[in-house]
């Protein structure tokens, strides 16, 4: 069983003892933590906090402790109940309120839970005011308000409408164009808050839906991460109904994959590929995603005549890079699509709605639209380190050893060759370096893991 605390929240595993897990009084505390961080943070003495939360068994307990935290502290708190984490994120803006919440640990398994941290602008916190939060836990600094200066709760069910609405009223979908492209779309949503929201938005685009594992009982059917050995059933359910295409979501509905008419995935990583290229048809610009997405959004990007960079892994630092760079579509190769459009963060709702518009619009099968695009094969694997061994030292041995090549060490190390790269990152948690290939076949990209895994085992003396 697992409590992982980081700069973006915490996140851990339901039940066991308080500091090694999830807890009710670990809720509590990081709650109040937060919440602390709002009042220094916005100067008031009753500011507002939005809340929401997937769907995942544990939600609504976890999710009244996190509201009467705040509560406590005097902040009033903006209920929307079952929601998604970028539904989350336009209404802090939109409520005009000083932060937000979502509870959910995104493609975790069902054990796990999690509070996602939003500053007021909806975007997830940066490094300083996470460390900020992290600090006031682990000092227990918090005083909460007297009787007459408690916060409140109101519930607000309709964001998800409001969310839907925004995305169609984007000037790059075209609901009407989709409309007549007589699609059929077989959802999974694995049991989660995507069955609420992705078939309300289809049906209002013309698009007729079959849903699959749609009912946000939180029991998921699957491993809920939305990779290709997780998703028999899609892939069954598509080719029985002779269906379009197949769309798959995370619990929270922030990642977003596509399954082939023939029952083939589109790749996880190509949801962004594919929607950057109708978006920078319409309007050129620079893109980005992180070290250790597909090359492919490269090329694209280069094609249409912009410019393509790289961030360092995690979302607020593709956000952070997006805006520095005056980015018009990014997002990570995980599914996720971040327009900046309609809000600095991932949503499947603004991607689905994309990338449905450009299907619509070249008039082509999904199968004939992925296979115009550069094909990249990744590998994605791991080695184990004994604890005492020095991770840092290993990653800066693999950096000089690799110095005549394009190497990039601002998140562990990348190197990038002409035909293909390797990333090499550390855990935060576990002596584990995470090493991720891409090249021109499965084979390649495979071959070059394996080197990889030998070259540290060498370094470390393994």
């Amino acid at each position: 069983m697992t409590l992982i605390k980081s700069i973006s929240g915490i996140r851990g595993t339901i039940g066991g003892t308080v500091g090694d897990n999830l807890t009710p009084l670990d809720a509590v505390k990081f709650a109040s933590a937060y919440g602390t961080w709002i009042k220094k943070d916005s100067g008031k003495k009753a500011p507002k906090v939005v809340v929401g939360r997937d769907a995942r068994l544990s939600g609504s307990m976890i999710q009244q402790l996190v509201m009467n935290s705040l509560i406590g502290l005097g902040i009033d708190v903006i209920d929307l109940g079952l929601s998604t984490t970028p539904t989350v994120e336009i209404a802090v803006p939109l409520e005009k309120a000083d932060g937000g919440i979502i509870l959910t640990a995104s493609h975790n398994p069902k054990q796990w839970n999690a509070l996602k941290l939003l500053n007021n602008k909806g975007e997830f916190l940066d490094a300083s005011n996470g460390a900020d939060i992290l600090e006031i836990a682990s000092s227990d600094a918090y005083t909460f308000s007297e009787v007459d200066d408690l916060g409140s709760i109101k519930e607000d069910n309709t964001y998800i409408d409001k969310h839907i609405d925004l995305v169609l009223d984007l000037a790059l979908v075209d609901a009407e164009k989709v409309k007549a492209a007589k699609f059929k779309v077989v959802v999974d949503a694995v049991n989660s808050t995507g069955g609420i929201t992705i078939p309300k938005l289809l049906k209002k685009m013309g698009v007729e839906v079959v849903e699959l594992y749609c009912e946000p009982t939180g029991h998921f059917p699957h491993n809920p991460e939305p990779l290709k050995e997780h998703l028999g059933d899609l892939a069954k359910k598509v080719v029985e109904t002779k269906a379009d295409l197949g769309l798959t979501v995370d619990p929270d509905v922030d990642r977003l994959a596509f399954m082939c008419e023939d029952g083939e995935m589109f790749g996880e990583e190509y949801t962004l590929v594919a929607c950057a290229d109708y978006v920078l048809g319409k309007t050129p610009g620079n893109t980005v995603s992180n070290l250790s997405s597909s090359r492919a959004l490269r090329d694209v990007t280069i094609k249409h005549g912009g410019t393509y960079t790289a961030s360092n892994v995690g979302e607020v630092n593709v956000v952070a890079t997006m805006k520095a760079t005056n980015t018009v579509i990014g997002g990570e190769g995980n599914g996720g699509i971040i327009y900046p459009d309609s809000h600095y963060g991932r949503d499947s709702l603004v991607g689905t709605a994309l990338f449905l518009t450009h299907l619509a619009e070249k008039k082509v099968s999904i199968s004939e639209l992925r296979a115009s695009y550069p094909a990249y094969f990744m590998s994605k694997n791991k080695i184990t380190l004994t604890p005492g061994l020095d991770v840092d030292g290993i990653l800066i041995a693999m950096a000089e050893k690799y110095q005549d090549e394009e190497v990039t060490t601002t998140d562990g190390v990348k190197v990038d060759f002409t035909e293909n790269w390797v990333h090499l990152r550390k855990s935060n948690t576990e002596p584990i370096i995470r090493i991720y290939t891409e090249a021109k076949s499965q084979v390649e990209a495979d071959n070059l893991a394996l080197k990889t895994i030998e070259e540290i085992k060498k370094i470390a003396g393994l």
